[in-house]
């Protein structure tokens, strides 16, 4: 028999990972909202945007969720069949060939930085260039770090530990956060871009530093015995071409958008940034969390095809109904409190209000295909736990090619077509990206109700979520309407407010609606209350 599905418990280990990953994208936004207090929408963050890109492109490859899909399936099943010593040989075999392949990469990465800069931002000339090609070269070894810290992190969720892992790169960002408050004192510009280079490289040694000592605790010791453990590393290194393409699509497609920005006015890469940096949140911290607590839940089932089967319909349901729950408010604020977001995290020193207005836009095209996106790493977590690492990359690529195409007619041509500012053509490139990810969850989804059996996620259940959601923006933009002038205009005060509102509405008509989710926070939340009155004083 398969192991019986272990909600709570899948559950809790999606709270650990949406907590660690919380914590770290906190970390994260204020490093956003200091970088952009130093650099707004200048040509510098253009050159540090780009910069950060373009080595990102060995960690989106070979990092966090790629090297998970194909590394976790094939460790975790080894752990449930009661070999542990077997598969920390594959951990330790995995991890020497990955340090190997890495610091090839890396070197090549640094000599070719000229050609990657003009491959990956074609737009870019002169100065702007240069500081770019000169921060990728810096970059560089940092993100290798990261790709190291990703087998880390690999580990650590095959054995259920999910915290650190994803609240090590906290210690990332505060890193950055501190060179910029102390080159910012110093420096401006293209210099200061230089120092927060540095800082990332220190910030990855850091990340991996602090896993290290807990993930050779739990390998008892490193021995990467490549003769007694081939066959799983082959298939380890097997699955490993498929999903580079497959699980790293979403980052590739990015890659895509940041190109084609790149021939848009001065500012669209920065905000394309900006951006980005929103719409990944609810991806990492709804979509990634459940899909990451899965992974190795699903690849310890043992048992009958039938039984394992109906194991993954009970573990998809339930993972499809949490990921909506948080996924469709988050595109509705997108989509209409997008302004009052991007202001109260950015707006600050050179990032004005119309700087604002500029990411609300690009948001609101994210919106379009945000739980498409999100639902698609759920449904590849299972391709993957089923050992099938093909299925999943034929249709990333299938969405890619979508987004190249209808990218480049949205951002490039569209703008001319309607008589519209070529800078608005940022936005075309998130809503063509979106439809792109919609065509690919669909061809997902059928594809893998046709092996497991359907799969359904109740139309009544999206219709209360977007209902609730509906009157949760209702009640924040009355209240927007209501505040006074000198309120609004300050951005943290009236963001707070508007969103504030906005959630804890949007939490009361779910509830209200019967929607099981709310009940089940609403009910956890009440027994904390009462354990916390209980406590002796």
């Amino acid at each position: 028999m398969s192991q019986p599905p272990r909600s709570v418990s899948s559950a809790q280990s999606a709270a650990w990972v949406g907590l660690g990953i919380f914590l770290s994208r906190v970390a994260g936004l204020v490093r956003e909202r200091v970088f952009a207090h130093y650099f707004g929408n200048l040509v510098a963050a253009d050159a540090f945007r780009a910069a950060v890109r373009i080595p990102n492109l060995l960690q989106n490859l070979l990092g966090e969720g790629v090297l998970s899909a194909s590394f976790i399936p094939v460790y975790a099943r080894l752990r449930a069949e009661g070999r542990d010593q077997t598969a920390s040989q594959v951990a330790s075999a995995v991890a020497a060939l990955l340090a190997l392949l890495v610091s090839v990469l890396v070197a090549l990465g640094v000599m070719a930085a000229p050609w990657l800069v003009a491959l990956l931002a074609p737009g870019f000339e002169g100065q702007k260039r240069e500081a770019t090609v000169l921060l990728v070269r810096i970059l560089f070894p940092g993100i290798g770090l990261l790709v190291l810290s990703a087998w880390c992190l690999g580990v650590q969720n095959s054995h259920r530990r999910f915290f650190l892992s994803y609240a090590a790169p906290i210690l990332w960002n505060l890193a950055q956060i501190g060179v910029l408050l102390i080159g910012g004192a110093r420096v401006r510009g293209y210099p200061l871009a230089e120092w927060l280079a540095w800082g990332a490289v220190l910030g990855s040694l850091l990340q991996l530093a602090v896993q290290l000592p807990v993930v050779l605790r739990l390998l008892g010791a490193f021995r990467p015995a490549f003769g007694l453990v081939r066959e799983h590393v082959r298939e380890v290194t097997h699955n490993l071409g498929p999903v580079v393409l497959g699980r790293g699509v979403v980052q590739l497609s990015a890659y895509v958008d940041s190109v084609l920005a790149s021939w848009l006015p001065s500012g669209a890469v920065a905000a394309l940034g900006y951006a980005q940096i929103l719409y990944m949140l609810p991806i990492s911290l709804f979509g990634m969390a459940v899909s990451a607590a899965e992974l190795p839940e699903m690849s310890s089932l043992i048992g009958s095809t039938e039984d394992i089967h109906r194991a993954l319909r009970h573990r998809l349901a339930r993972g499809l109904a949490r990921i909506a729950f948080f996924v469709v408010p988050s595109s509705v604020a997108f989509l209409l409190l997008g302004d009052v977001l991007s202001a109260l995290l950015f707006q600050t020193g050179r990032f004005s209000h119309d700087d604002a207005v500029y990411v609300w836009t690009i948001l609101g095209g994210s919106a379009v295909g945000l739980l498409a996106v999100t639902f698609g790493r759920l449904y590849a977590s299972v391709y993957y736990a089923l050992r099938d690492t093909r299925t999943p990359l034929r249709f990333a690529l299938v969405r890619l090619v979508l987004t190249a195409t209808l990218g480049w007619v949205a951002a490039l041509e569209l703008p001319g077509w309607l008589g519209i500012r070529p800078a608005w053509g940022a936005a075309g490139l998130t809503a063509s990206a979106g439809v792109a990810g919609w065509i690919e969850f669909v061809l997902l989804r059928r594809s893998l109700h046709a092996r497991l059996g359907k799969v359904a996620l109740a139309a009544s259940l999206l219709g209360k979520l977007w209902l609730a959601a509906g009157l949760g923006a209702m009640a924040a933009w009355a209240v927007r309407w209501g505040l006074p002038a000198g309120q609004i205009d300050h951005p943290v005060w009236s963001g707070l407010v508007i969103l504030s509102l906005y959630g804890l509405v949007y939490l009361a008509a779910a509830w209200l609606l019967g929607v099981a989710t709310a009940r089940e926070l609403g009910a956890a939340l009440g027994r904390r209350v009462k354990w916390g009155e209980g406590r002796p004083r």
